[in-house]
């Protein structure tokens, strides 16, 4: 038995998904979630940046002593996989696991993957879907204006903005005829209902947090290293308020009271 907690991270409220699989997988779990509000959003920054950012976000989630850590952050994952995975601790990303699922999905017609314009020009995506599924057609689609869109609310199917916005990013997915579409950034999942909306029920959505919260539990089980009291902590490096506020849309619950000021991380490193 192990009751250390487990770590989880994003730039802001999207990793919150994780926290419910990982939740809804493993009930006793204790839960610490960090969401790096202060430096949203993540996916305009450079590679450089992120790759600092990862370091500084791993180093404050080790700080807690936790046991293990997903990064439930798409850009991070597809942008530092080298320092994720030169981590002293267990480090799960969100990239690889939901591309092994979207490789499984949908047969031998094109695949697409939604996710930040950092995620998608990094190429991660691609390298690690054509190394297991090679030939078969990826349509990779960055979307800059889908992570302020959902942290600000508008996530509804009949939103105007919301529908605008995914008018553009799922035209060449709809043009390509994809049976199955990675939704690549962990804020994705609340948009989930205006997307199939959209696509109908020929496409598979996959969720790259619930992927990524699915491999971190079975490691944990096969290492004998589950144990805990079910807590849950909550920080944030901008407006506790704020996050707080929010929180509820991802989490289908209030974290009012609940969240903790994170250290500004401009002190760490300004990006």
């Amino acid at each position: 038995m192990d009751n250390r907690p487990i770590g989880i991270f994003d730039s802001g409220l999207g990793g919150l998904t994780a926290v419910r699989a990982l939740r809804r997988l493993m009930p006793r779990e204790d839960l610490l979630y960090f969401g790096d509000t202060g430096r949203l959003p993540y996916g305009e920054k450079s590679r450089e940046q992120l790759r600092r950012m990862a370091r500084q976000d791993l180093d404050y989630m080790a700080s807690f002593g936790v046991k293990a850590v997903l990064v439930a952050c798409g850009t991070l994952s597809s942008n530092a996989e080298e320092v994720l995975e030169s981590a002293p601790l267990p480090v799960f990303g969100v990239l690889k696991a939901g591309v092994r699922a979207l490789a499984q999905a949908g047969g031998s017609a094109p695949a697409a993957v939604l996710a930040t314009r950092a995620s998608i020009e990094s190429g991660s995506f691609a390298r690690a879907f054509h190394a297991l599924a090679p030939g078969r057609e990826l349509i990779s689609v960055p979307c800059p204006a889908l992570v302020p869109l959902i942290e600000s609310g508008h996530t509804g199917p009949g939103d105007p903005l919301l529908a605008e916005a995914l008018e553009e990013y799922l035209a060449p997915v709809r043009r390509a005829g994809a049976s199955a579409l990675l939704l690549g950034c962990t804020h994705y999942g609340l948009i989930r209902r205006a997307l199939s909306a959209r696509l109908g029920e020929r496409v598979a959505l996959v969720e790259a947090s619930d992927r990524g919260a699915a491999e971190l539990a079975a490691f944990l089980e096969r290492q004998g290293l589950t144990g805990g009291q079910g807590r849950e902590t909550f920080y944030a490096s901008g407006s506790p308020e704020d996050f707080a506020a929010s929180a509820s849309a991802f989490l289908g619950r209030e974290l009012e009271g609940q969240v903790r000021q994170a250290p500004r991380m401009e002190v760490w490193e300004k990006c």
